[in-house]
């Protein structure tokens, strides 16, 4: 039996859920797919810019929500494998809050608006019908089900169902493994700290309930070196890198909080399309000690959600919505994943442990490299 909606989103994480629920204020029956079960602990920085707390404003989702406090931040602090340290202050007071948390809250707002979400299913085929449609088939439990939507949007990140069709060239091509770790017992004042080691950096920084969330980004050999889990390879990692082991070692990892994910490739340029609109890392994958991951996610679903709903009205073509989205999209994150990848090259030249002095003698530097990867805070998603 086909099922009729008006759009499928594919992946229930920041950008699939916030898109979805955009969709369904919008008035159009909404259906949201994910092969995994939520909430789950996730891969992420967990770090929420002043931009991202502007767009859960205007979705209706509050932080503060069945008691989740998050934590408050309003600087970087940069420690170099040498020794050298130094503060960059963020444009704006930031946050921090789990993914786990975060994604239960959209969740709930998008059931509450009335999408349905279906986890553990796997699409097994996306068809395009005509010019007006698409067929996707999906299976759970060995049970096929089948789904026809004039709209569908990919918001996988970088686990593409079958099938989809994907630009190489696109991505960088370095490879790199993401871990992450809740921890106890860790203190972290109202920062972000950023350890700079072999291999890549650890990002400390304070969510709720007076937990610290540790999240690396390592090349793939500096990994294989470091050992198989989780908190095997965060504590490789902070052997070279005396105040990292010395951070880490106050407190205590959280069971059950440790997550990886590989292989991720930075984005060279974004991907707004393939044979339908892509959101969040599906989009592009942008350095995470730009820290402005989950902003990118939602101005990126709103900027869909709202070429979607001229072209689900019939007020835009198929083409129509391609290149108005895709030109959306350019502009808004072209310039800015450019910048952030130049910042990711110099982060790491030899000539890093000079950077303290230099921000000495150039105090306005620091500013301009946080808001240099950072979107704008801005109502022209509304």
């Amino acid at each position: 039996m086909l099922k009729q909606v008006d759009a499928i989103v594919i992946g229930a994480g920041i950008a699939g859920s916030s898109c979805t629920l955009e969709l369904t204020r919008q008035g159009h029956k909404t259906l949201l797919l994910d092969r995994l079960s939520f909430p789950r602990h996730k891969t992420c920085g967990e770090f929420m810019s002043p931009e991202t707390r502007e767009m859960l404003e205007y979705l209706g989702v509050n932080p503060h929500r069945h008691g989740a406090e998050p934590s408050s931040m309003d600087k970087a602090h940069i420690i170099l494998p040498h020794g050298g340290e130094f503060e960059v202050p963020l444009p704006g007071r930031a946050s921090g809050i789990s993914r786990y948390t975060l994604d239960q809250l959209l969740h709930e707002k998008a059931s509450e608006s009335g999408a349905d979400i279906v986890t553990n299913v796997v699409v097994t085929d996306i068809h395009k019908l005509d010019t007006n449609s698409y067929e996707v088939i999906t299976r759970q439990e060995g049970v096929e089900a089948r789904y026809q939507a004039k709209a569908v949007i990919g918001a996988f990140g970088t686990k593409r169902p079958r099938g989809v069709s994907h630009s190489q060239s696109r991505e960088g091509e370095q490879v790199y493994v993401g871990v992450k770790s809740h921890y106890s017992g860790i203190h972290v004042p109202s920062q972000v700290e950023m350890y700079f080691c072999e291999g890549g950096y650890v990002g400390i920084s304070p969510i709720e309930n007076g937990l610290a969330n540790a999240a690396a980004l390592l090349t793939l050999d500096a990994v294989q070196k470091l050992g198989k889990s989780v908190t095997d390879i965060l504590e490789g990692v902070s052997r070279t890198h005396a105040k990292l082991a010395a951070r880490l070692a106050e407190g205590s990892p959280v069971p059950g909080t440790q997550v990886s994910v590989a292989p991720v490739r930075l984005s060279r340029v974004p991907e707004p399309w393939s044979d339908f609109p892509h959101i969040g890392d599906a989009l592009l994958v942008l350095p995470p000690l730009c820290g402005d991951g989950m902003s990118i996610a939602l101005r990126s679903a709103l900027l869909c959600a709202r070429s979607a709903d001229r072209y689900l009205r019939g007020h835009l073509s198929l083409s129509g919505w391609k290149d108005q989205y895709s030109r959306d999209a350019d502009r808004e994150f072209r310039q800015l994943l450019r910048r952030a990848r130049i910042i990711q090259r110099l982060a790491f030249t030899k000539a890093n442990r000079l950077y303290p002095g230099l921000i000495r003698l150039v105090p306005g530097l620091a500013s301009y490299l946080a808001k240099a990867t950072r979107l704008t805070e801005t109502r022209t998603f509304v």
